[in-house]
């Protein structure tokens, strides 16, 4: 058990400390402005503090302390810290994602871009992240179209710089060839400033720039280079009609988001430099720490700016208020060397920026936890936990989860979804038009268990053709809902004597209860636990699948009843017209004089066709130009 330190040895200065178990290992690091202060507060009470701290202090022997000048510099001796010990107390990233970035080799005396992912080099400038290789790719592509800096690598270009022979890119215009001496140092160099301007979010000036140039070569009667200024233009604005205009073009800020339980919280960032979105960047964290939620917004923050952050915005727009605002404003303007702002999206365009990064977050958290249950060991612990939890005969092999979605008892749609060996299973997903005619979850869940039961039992039997098969008898039926769709489905199981071979469970929204057979009472299973993780990750895949299933059907019942009040336009007609444009929407983009050219409506029918999917879908056509 550690020993209090006397309260004089411990400097009143900023720094980090370090708590280190009986075998000198560092299990825990922090930072403070005053270290005096903040270490005393770890010695009170043990009920005063919180359960992780107390987990901490029973295992930590000893305490040891650095002194920095400022906060900026104890945030970074934490973070060195924390890299070089990876202390088990310590909120840590688990994001294993490595984000494509474009990368300007700056320490090259023939500096080139390229696309990179890992760790950072000193001396290179990086842009990004982005969200897929193939958008970098696409970028830096159309980028080199117009301001053609070397590619190769640096032994390729000793060898041209040799023989005194360009390579095959210089001949077709992707290279100005520095390899020849086809472009002094000083015209290279700015046209690596010119790529770094443009990657850097000031696309919009480099363009304005060489539209001037171009004008300005035109006027001098230089028509060749006034050509190449075009190419380069049209090359940049190509890239730039790719990148949303979202707030006013001054705009330089980072966008933050977040999804979190008691043991993760996923963070992301959009980045928004001239107004346009260039990047985005993300993390998981674990949340070891007992920490508020200001708190852990802050550290994740720290931890994000330490490890993921390229640059430093003017501005950091945040979903919610964080622990010490002032002090974290401090830190990243020092080591922006400039002011940073930090500030709540609350309203306009920041706050409809925000929702964006929050969803991101979170679908980054789904992918995150379905990835994290994708390892085979984990994936097997997860079945074992489910089985032992449930009480279940064996560990589930095959799961198959129900749903139902509907609009006020219209177009009823359920689905089922299929885990195998703890992985979604998505070629044997179903989906099932339920003839309910009214609002009656109860029913329309026996209609469909119904189904496929029986369908079982017909393939079992040999009665059906098994090339069509649902596959698989389930070890576990799935329903989402509660106590009502339980007793559905212990009806059906036992009416088609089923009950002794296939197990059954309902997860209800609310607290998340599992109901089973033979039980007067709902299961909780412990937050962050594998078991609910599989529940959780096949209730919500059934319910995006009934959803989306729902939304087509309603989409396709909307756009059918559309078309039957035209008069004039019959069976025939509309027929031809979906042939002929794929959909209703498309035959709503449609102008009257391209519906009458189709010569399968007259104009009369056309105008009330176009009048009708205009109070559907609103004006369809572009303005007019004045």
């Amino acid at each position: 058990m550690i020993e209090r330190p006397n309260k004089a040895s411990i400097p009143d200065q900023p720094g980090s400390y370090q708590f280190r178990d009986a075998e000198g290992r560092v299990i825990y690091v922090g930072k403070a402005k005053s270290l005096r202060n903040r270490l005393s507060s770890y010695f009170v009470s043990p009920e005063t503090l919180a359960g992780k701290t107390r987990a901490m202090l029973a295992v930590a022997e000893s305490v040891t302390w650095i002194t920095v000048a400022s906060d900026a510099e104890a945030f970074m001796l934490e973070y060195s810290l924390i890299k070089e010990h990876h202390p088990r107390y310590n909120i840590r990233l688990r994001d294993d994602k490595s984000y494509p970035m474009i990368a300007v080799t700056t320490n090259e005396e023939w500096p080139r871009a390229m696309l990179v992912r890992g760790a950072r080099r000193s001396k290179v400038r990086y842009f990004g992240p982005y969200v897929s290789s193939g958008a970098a790719r696409e970028t830096l592509d159309l980028l080199l179209r117009a301001l053609p800096l070397r590619s190769c690598s640096a032994a390729k270009l000793a060898r041209h710089t040799r023989d005194g022979r360009p390579c095959l890119y210089y001949h077709i215009g992707r290279c100005v060839g520095p390899c020849i001496g086809a472009v002094t140092q000083a015209e290279y160099r700015e046209m690596v400033e010119r790529v770094s301007q443009f990657l850097g979010g000031q696309g919009t000036e480099l363009a304005n720039g060489i539209e001037a140039k171009m004008r300005q070569a035109a006027k001098a009667l230089e028509f060749e280079q006034a050509a190449r200024y075009r190419d380069q233009l049209e090359a940049i604005t190509s890239v730039l009609e790719r990148q949303e205009m979202v707030v006013s073009s001054d705009a330089d800020m980072d966008v933050f988001g977040f999804s979190a339980d008691e043991l993760e919280v996923s963070l992301q960032a959009l980045r928004v430099r001239a107004g346009r979105v260039v990047g985005t960047n993300g993390v998981v964290v674990d949340l070891v720490e007992d920490l508020t939620q200001e708190e852990m917004l802050t550290r994740v923050l720290e931890l994000y700016y330490a490890e993921k952050a390229f640059d430093y915005p003017s501005r950091v727009v945040l979903p919610a208020p964080i622990a010490d605002q002032e002090r974290l404003e401090q830190l990243l303007s020092e080591l922006a060397g400039r002011r940073v702002q930090c500030g709540v999206g609350q309203r306009g365009r920041p706050r409809a920026l925000v929702a964006t990064a929050t969803e991101n977050a979170r679908q980054e958290f789904r992918r995150h936890r379905t990835r994290r249950a994708s390892d085979h060991n984990a994936r097997a612990e997860a079945l074992v936990d489910l089985a032992r939890r449930l009480n279940l005969r064996e560990s589930p092999l095959r799961i198959e989860c129900y749903d139902m979605s509907h609009l006020q008892g219209t177009n009823y749609v359920g689905s089922m979804v299929v885990m195998e060996d703890g992985l979604m299973k998505h070629r044997d997903y179903r989906h099932f038009g339920v003839s309910i005619p009214k609002n009656d979850d109860f029913a329309a869940m026996e209609e469909v268990l119904r189904r496929r039961l029986s369908r079982l039992l017909a393939e079992q039997q040999g009665d059906l053709d098994r090339s069509r098969r649902f596959a698989y008898r389930p070890n576990l039926i799935l329903l989402d809902g509660g106590a009502g769709q339980l007793s559905v489905g212990i009806r059906v199981l036992a009416e088609l004597g089923l009950s002794s071979s296939i197990e059954l469970a309902s997860l209800a929204k609310s607290f998340e209860e599992v109901y089973r057979p033979q039980l007067s009472e709902p299961l909780r299973l412990p937050r962050g636990s594998q078991a609910l993780y599989l529940l959780q990750t096949l209730r919500d895949e059934s319910h995006r699948f009934a959803i989306t299933y729902h939304r087509r059907r309603r989409t396709i019942t909307a756009e059918q009843s559309v078309l039957d009040q035209i008069p004039g336009l019959g069976p025939k007609r509309r027929s031809k017209l979906l042939a002929h444009y794929g959909s209703v929407f498309e035959i709503a983009q449609a102008s009257q004089d391209e519906l009458v050219a189709t010569k399968i409506v007259p104009r009369a029918v056309a105008t009330q066709l176009l009048e009708q999917l205009t109070k559907v879908y609103g004006t369809t056509s572009s303005p007019s130009e004045e």
